[in-house]
């Protein structure tokens, strides 16, 4: 079993940075490769990236590539997604996945954490 707590979720002005965290416990972080995902109201979960195991290579969605960074520290079993020139189609809980390998479908990620809420507005 794997747990995963999600952090650094908050309101921030378009044009602005977060950084989330993703912490995990209970398994080996780094046999995991770790999947970003947002939910939007009224939608379905999407793809925002993901880092393999060890120490990467990354993957992002077309939507995010360029403004995104997913990094992990293996050290703290920590994954996180820094997020520069936000957006406010960006608003949406995000969350943290954890897998055997990158996918881009949500539904194949064995782990999940609750999510942490992303607002972008003035």
């Amino acid at each position: 079993q794997v747990q995963l707590v999600e952090s650094g979720g908050g309101l921030v002005q378009p044009g602005g940075s977060l950084i989330l965290s993703c912490t995990t416990s209970g398994r080996t972080f780094s046999n995991y490769a770790m999947g970003w995902f947002r939910q939007a109201p009224g939608k379905e979960r999407e793809f925002v990236g993901a880092i393999n195991r060890g120490i990467g290579p990354t993957y992002y969605a077309d939507s995010v590539k360029g403004r995104f960074t997913i990094s992990r520290d293996n050290a703290k079993n920590t994954v996180y997604l820094q997020m520069n020139s936000l957006k406010p189609e960006d608003t949406a809980v995000y969350y943290c996945a954890a897998g055997l390998i990158v996918y881009l479908d949500y539904r194949q990620y064995n782990y999940w954490g609750r999510g942490t809420q992303v607002t972008v507005s003035s």
